[in-house]
């Protein structure tokens, strides 16, 4: 397979993506505020192992990233 590069941000990336399908999963956004309060309410129904997921995988790429005494590295999946 491919390389891919590490990512180090699994928040932005594995966390964000599950919220984002959940708060436009019901309706339109209106605005702002709906926008924040979805997000909130989406984050407050979380489960947590998702979470720990995310940072179980992040901890494993950063001991990669910081085992190759460099700042850039790939991953083979």
């Amino acid at each position: 397979m491919a390389a891919k590069q590490s990512n180090l941000n699994p928040i932005d990336y594995a966390v964000w993506g599950i919220l984002q399908q959940r708060v436009y999963n019901h309706h339109w956004i209106t605005d702002v505020e709906e926008m924040r309060q979805r997000v909130e309410e989406e984050w407050y129904h979380l489960d947590q192992k998702v979470t720990d997921s995310s940072i179980s995988e992040w901890r494993k790429q950063l001991t990669a990233c910081t085992a190759t005494g460099r700042g850039h590295f790939e991953l083979s999946f």
